[in-house]
């Protein structure tokens, strides 16, 4: 029983920890926010790419490759993948938000 009881608080331990590394990934933007960065994209857009093999999720990488643009007085960058605005970290290159 004791076994069993030091596996199942290893697990959560393990659990909780993943879930903190993951919370690290996610940014949450205010609706204010997004306003602003959608307004600034469509002001100053750039061409749409394609990623194969990248899925456009919270906390995917994309490649070094992929050129960043600037969004003046933000910490992140953002691209254009499959017509959709990607806002990335730079020192990352970890995608932190991804916009309809």
């Amino acid at each position: 029983m004791r076994a069993y009881i030091k596996s199942a608080v290893a697990g959560l331990a393990l659990a909780a920890f993943a879930g903190s590394a993951m919370a690290d990934d996610v940014v949450v933007f205010k609706p204010e926010q997004e306003t602003v960065i959608r307004e600034y994209v469509k002001k100053e857009p750039i061409a749409s790419i394609t990623l194969p093999g990248v899925e456009l999720n919270v906390g995917s990488t994309v490649p070094d490759t992929v050129e960043l643009h600037e969004i003046p007085d933000q910490t992140y960058r953002y691209t254009v993948v499959d017509n959709r605005t990607v806002l990335v970290d730079p020192g990352s290159h970890k995608i932190i938000h991804v916009m309809d």
